[in-house]
């Protein structure tokens, strides 16, 4: 028995080849139709940072405010303790203002030099001094220093004695001033011209005095008296009967 020969059809050769089978991706468009890319929404976008260690507070900050702490309650316990003791101190000894007042003054010189243009002047000034405390005593020390002004013009200059003032005690000073005026002519001739005006002359005494203020047995440390006393005097002549018109004196502590 024969082979039987199969035969296989054969396409048109000269037929152009099929073009190759092409995938569709049904895949949604990116813009839908008649819309603009301004008009989508897109989800905000989060960035998210890596969480930072706080640093501990320094060591010495730490110190600083508990020193400054310490030293601000320190200060304010000083300051109740002060409080207090001067309250007690107040209480116990109730501390009085000593009083002063100028009761006379005579001039024993007031004349211009015969050799130049300066002026001669030498007071007697009565001062009284009176301490009205039942508990407190006062020393007067060294180094005071009285001046008499006409004007801004100083007169004549002294100091007082060294003494102590007891409880309650009331002390009559009769001080001498001496002084010198540089160009005393013209101060001469404007007292004279005031007198002969006014009938009146006005004076200031000024008393810088350091004391020490007695308590009971204890002696306080220094301070300093500051006395300033305004007078009218009817006259600036040597020799002749001065009378105090009116007379005023302040009084102020300075530590």
């Amino acid at each position: 028995m024969a082979d039987q020969q199969r035969i296989h059809p054969v396409g048109d050769v000269e037929a152009p080849a099929p073009a190759p089978p092409q995938t569709v991706s049904q895949t949604a468009p990116l813009v839908p139709h008649g819309t603009s890319k301004s008009d989508q929404k897109y989800p905000a976008f989060h960035r998210t940072y890596p969480a930072m260690d706080s640093k501990p507070p320094k060591k010495k900050r730490s110190c600083l405010c508990k020193c400054l702490c310490w030293t601000i309650s320190l200060l304010l316990l000083l300051i109740l303790v002060l409080g207090i003791l001067v309250g007690l101190f107040f209480l116990v000894f109730q501390p009085k203002l000593p009083k002063y007042s100028i009761d006379n003054l005579q001039i024993t010189q007031f004349s211009p030099s015969s050799v130049d243009s300066s002026v001669s002047a030498a007071f007697d000034v009565t001062i009284t001094a009176r301490n009205p405390n039942e508990k407190i005593g006062i020393y007067y020390e060294g180094g005071s220093h009285i001046s008499a002004y006409y004007t801004e013009t100083e007169l004549c200059q002294g100091s007082m004695p060294k003494f102590y003032q007891g409880h309650e005690n009331t002390t009559v000073l009769l001080l001498p001033l001496t002084g010198r005026i540089e160009n005393g002519t013209a101060v001469l001739t404007a007292v004279q011209e005031q007198q002969q005006q006014t009938g009146n002359i006005p004076l200031r005494v000024r008393v810088k005095q350091p004391v020490r203020i007695k308590v009971g047995k204890l002696k306080l440390f220094k301070v300093k008296f500051l006395v300033k006393c305004g007078l009218v005097v009817d006259a600036l002549s040597a020799n002749n009967a001065i009378s105090i018109q009116s007379s005023s004196c302040s009084f102020t502590l300075k530590l």
